[in-house]
């Protein structure tokens, strides 16, 4: 073959442009995608405290998110319309505007009525309170396809805890042991007895059932009131913390039915402080229990968000926080920390703005499912599926298991 035919001919269109000046193409960086977050006015429970206060919505709106928040929605956490619009939210006039957000917080479950504004493949972060959940609520949810998360089930990865209920619980402590000593003086509605002891006259015993984070504050604030505490829990190793927190000598038991029905009977006080990981709060105290108590003590039954742990609880509201049975004095309001709205307010706001900045900052929360196991841990209906074992056996509804949900989305 010849010079000549080995040669291949080269196009024009090549050769003009050869010494002309080329665009460079550069490799486009993909910001993180921001979220859009709706936080309606709570209506329910006398529920007094909101998800985010303005500091918070503050960082988030700095990191490009958009927050829309329904008209008072803060105010009886003392935050005005006015404090969030100058952080740059956006003030919603009606629920059907703030329910538009692909993330809706919340601090107290939603109505069936709020449920019907959702949207599909919307992300739901509330409290799930056990105890008002209905077979409806569920199937409602299902049929959104709403991936619904519960606050109390989100746990922190690094310390195996759940930081929504640990922060709420020590809140719930304070106020329990506060809450029992009004209602056990004469304009409470007791015997009028001081929780203290004074010169002479002998302490009131409490007892407490749980040896976690409610029980440690309690146990604190029983202690500093003079009154004398008794614990029981079936966690040994908690019963050793708590002595060792509290720093002091502890009167401390497992759940033996004699010793506990022995230390009720003689009570003014009893606490219920056990919190359960993925359902129901067990029944410890029972009705005959109940019966041989002192007339005028007082139940304070803080795990009652979960089912409650003694058989004559059931759920009260802050409008009417007790009621009387067999003449004992029982106080079950689930949100016992709406008492104390705006320190509430600020914990709560605390615990989810990094998870929120976290879930940007990854693309979207849907994203860090994948990555993040505590917060895969709440969620209990995703996109038509329950996915939480113990509702699904209450309820008598299929559940799945949520890794091959996730798994199969990839």
């Amino acid at each position: 073959m010849s010079e000549q035919e080995k040669k291949i001919p080269i196009p024009k269109i090549f050769t003009e442009s050869k010494y002309s000046t080329q665009t460079e193409m550069l490799p486009v960086k993909h910001k993180s995608s921001k979220l859009f977050i709706g936080i309606p006015k709570e209506l329910t429970l006398q529920e007094n405290r909101v998800a985010l206060v303005p500091s918070s919505v503050a960082t988030l709106i700095g990191h490009g998110h958009r927050v829309m928040i329904e008209t008072g929605a803060g105010e009886k956490s003392h935050f005005s319309d006015h404090d969030y619009s100058e952080v740059g939210a956006e003030i919603a006039y009606s629920q059907e505007q703030v329910y538009k957000a692909h993330v809706i917080l919340k601090v107290a479950p939603p109505t069936l009525k709020e449920i019907d504004l959702m949207q599909p493949n919307q992300i739901l972060i509330s409290p799930l309170q056990l105890p008002i959940i209905s077979a409806e609520y569920i199937l409602k949810l299902r049929q959104k396809r709403v991936i619904a998360l519960a606050m109390e089930y989100i746990k922190d990865d690094e310390s195996d805890t759940f930081p929504v209920v640990r922060i709420m619980s020590e809140m719930a402590g304070l106020n329990a042991m506060l809450t029992a000593a009004e209602l056990l003086s004469t304009t409470g509605g007791g015997k009028g007895v001081l929780l203290g002891g004074i010169s002479g006259v002998p302490s009131s015993k409490v007892v407490i059932l749980g040896a976690g984070i409610v029980a440690e504050y309690a146990t604190r604030a029983a202690l500093g009131l003079g009154a004398e505490v008794r614990i029981f829990d079936d966690n040994i190793y908690k019963l050793k913390r708590i002595q060792n927190q509290v720093g002091r000598p502890l009167y401390t038991s497992a759940f033996n039915p004699v010793y506990l029905e022995r230390e009720l009977v003689n009570a003014e006080v009893a606490i219920g402080a056990i919190h359960s990981e993925d359902g129901r709060t067990p029944v410890i105290v029972s009705e005959e229990m109940v019966s041989k108590m002192k007339s005028g003590s007082v139940i304070v039954d803080v795990s009652i968000d979960q089912g409650g742990c003694f058989a004559t609880s059931r759920v009260t509201t802050l409008s009417k926080p007790t009621f009387t049975k067999h003449e004992v004095i029982h106080y079950c309001v689930p949100n016992i920390a709406s008492k104390v709205a705006r320190t509430a307010s600020i914990a709560v706001s605390n615990i989810l703005t990094p998870i929120l900045l976290k879930a940007g900052s990854t693309g979207s929360i849907e994203t860090l499912f994948f990555s993040n196991l505590g917060l895969r841990h709440g969620i209990y209906t995703y996109k038509g599926c329950l996915t939480n074992e113990y509702l699904g056996r209450r309820f008598e509804i299929k559940s799945t298991d949520l890794d091959l949900l996730i798994t199969s989305s990839l």
